[in-house]
């Protein structure tokens, strides 16, 4: 098979990113004995005894009970009848494991699923077999996004590679560019103004990334790509021409996420941790990020960041295992915080009106929201290793008064695992895998 090539490089002093080689006591070197507990935040409007929802105290929560199975509850499902109401609600559909590497980056679009790992092989699956795959030049592949016929993959090197599907061969992928190109970065090098300071004592070209990609964001309306990396800026991309038309020195130490939202507002999280909002100006054919204002100013890491389709509603996940969301409707006033895991958070993923949330503690929790109040229906488990990350997609099930989703979670356990989650799923995680039931009551999201 193939042999994982690459380790995420030794970072200096206390900085913290979305995808160390995990373990519980890496997080943050100057507090090992801490292990990811929760610490108070010290952002301004944060009420620390606030709750999303009215919730029993944290200690008779279920996940923090020890489980009676001896078995992942989601291990498998054996539908001999042919039965399709045998599968509860909320539960695994099927793994994809290809031992080759860690899971880093997954995407999803048209029921082909394209997963990254530390290897440097793209595979793509289908009706969870594999389809294809392509290989980068680089391993470690840290992100993918897909817009129409292409498919950005950011990686290690901090570069970002374009491809594009083989119209006469679907299942044929071919390498169309990279970002920025040979070319581009020869003619930015003849002006000696092109070169800025990205580390102490040292220069580079403003449109090159001198560290890892940490993460991809598109904004389809109008053609951009945002690319975020370690180097602790975010870059901007036109699709059309492949140009970086700006890039943004947004934080204080590696930039961990960037989600694009509506109304060209942009959010970035860090490992200084801060998540800033940023908005986009245009002037003529120039495009310029406007800093707006800081979200969040704690001292554990950000790590994960995501919107809900409409925009109303943005979340944070931090290494401290907790996620906060803010509302826009309200100017982004802070609207609670979701304490369902025990380590860091890795990923997060909005769809519809749930948020799901991947962690170090190798479970994804499914939270239901209804205005502001954020329900846990579910705590998804099965994977070996932290799920570092998850994509999501409307289950072909779904209908107006049952919408339900296809999740995708990856993980350094070298597995990606699928799941079928519903919106209508009761607040309870059942084990159909000898028959029996076994429920376990769901409280709703506690914040502190």
């Amino acid at each position: 098979m193939f042999v994982e090539t690459s380790h995420l490089p030794q970072k200096l002093g206390n900085i913290v990113h979305s995808d160390p080689n995990i373990s519980t006591t890496n997080i943050n070197h100057d507090d090992a004995d801490n292990n990811y507990n929760a610490r108070h935040s010290s952002f301004s409007a944060y009420e620390a005894n606030r709750l999303s929802g009215e919730g029993s105290p944290m200690m008779m929560s279920p996940w923090n009970q020890g489980s009676p199975f001896t078995k992942s509850p989601w291990s498998k499902f054996d539908d001999q009848d042919g039965n399709s109401q045998n599968i509860p609600q909320n539960g695994l559909i099927g793994s994809l494991v290809r031992e080759e590497g860690h899971i880093y980056s997954l995407a999803t679009k048209n029921d082909l699923l394209y997963t990254g790992s530390d290897s440097k092989n793209i595979r793509v699956w289908k009706n969870l077999k594999e389809f294809a795959a392509f290989k980068s030049n680089s391993g470690l592949v840290k992100a993918i996004i897909i817009s129409g016929e292409k498919i950005f993959t950011g990686h290690q090197d901090g570069k970002v590679r374009v491809w594009k599907i083989q119209a006469k061969n679907p299942g044929t992928y071919k390498r169309a560019g990279t970002l920025p190109s040979f070319f581009d970065i020869f003619k930015a090098s003849i002006k000696p103004s092109n070169y800025v300071e990205v580390k102490r004592n040292r220069t580079g070209l403003w449109i090159k990334h001198v560290d890892a990609i940490s993460c991809l964001s598109m904004d389809q309306t109008h053609g951009l790509l945002y690319s975020a990396s370690w180097d602790r800026t975010f870059k901007v991309w036109n699709v059309d021409n492949s140009k970086c038309i700006e890039s943004v020195k947004a934080h204080d130490d590696a930039v961990n996420s960037v989600v694009t939202s509506v109304e060209g507002i942009v959010y970035t999280g860090s490992a200084d941790g801060t998540v800033k909002v940023w908005q986009r100006e245009n002037s003529g054919k120039n495009t310029k990020h406007v800093f707006v204002q800081t979200l969040l100013n704690q001292e554990c890491a950000v790590t994960a960041l995501a919107v809900n389709r409409s925009g109303s509603i943005v979340y944070c996940g931090s290494s401290d295992g907790v996620v906060n969301f803010w509302e826009r409707e309200k100017q982004l006033s802070h609207g609670g915080v979701l304490k369902g895991h025990k380590l860091a958070i890795l990923c997060l993923a909005a769809a519809g009106n749930l948020v799901l949330s991947g962690s170090a503690d190798k479970t994804i929790c499914v939270w239901r929201r209804e205005k502001s109040v954020h329900t846990l229906l579910s705590v998804l488990t099965g994977h070996n290793g932290p799920v570092k990350c998850l994509a999501v997609e409307e289950d072909k099930e779904s209908t107006g008064s049952d919408q339900k989703w296809v999740v995708y979670s990856g993980s350094l356990d070298k597995s990606v695992k699928v799941w079928s989650v519903s919106e209508k799923a009761p607040m309870m995680m059942q084990n159909n895998m000898h028959g029996d039931n076994v429920t376990w009551d769901s409280v709703p999201s506690a914040k502190y």
